[in-house]
């Protein structure tokens, strides 16, 4: 097994449990959200929560060196700027989303001997 370092191994944890609690936030919240965002229809909260679950997933998969992951995460990453234009949430805000697969993208390239990406299979 290929070791991992600090940076990288962090950053898949946080990911699993902040992808985690956003979705207990979007299923528990829903009727909050939707009053916020008025032109979201109710069903996209449940899309946007399956969406967290999905990238949790992701991220574990990440940390058994999965490749596939990091583009998945990416495709996750645009359907969800999409809904968030639709819905209104702002472009300031629905491009920010796009964020997470950059500095995925930035950790796994980090680390020397260690370096993340050429240990994805």
């Amino acid at each position: 097994m290929p070791k991992r370092h600090g940076c990288l191994t962090a950053y898949l944890v946080f990911m699993m449990i902040v992808n985690t609690l956003t979705a207990l936030v979007y299923f528990f919240n829903a009727d909050k959200i939707v009053a916020a965002y008025p032109s979201m229809p109710s069903g996209t909260v449940y899309v946007l929560g399956v969406g967290c679950l999905i990238n949790g997933v992701i991220a574990f998969n990440l940390f058994w060196w999965r490749k596939w992951a990091f583009y998945a995460f990416c495709v996750i990453a645009v359907v969800v700027l999409f809904i968030n234009i639709l819905i209104g949430v702002g472009a300031v805000g629905s491009i920010g989303g796009l964020l997470g697969p950059v500095i995925l993208y930035a950790v796994l390239q980090i680390g020397g001997e260690n370096k993340g990406w050429k240990n994805l299979k």
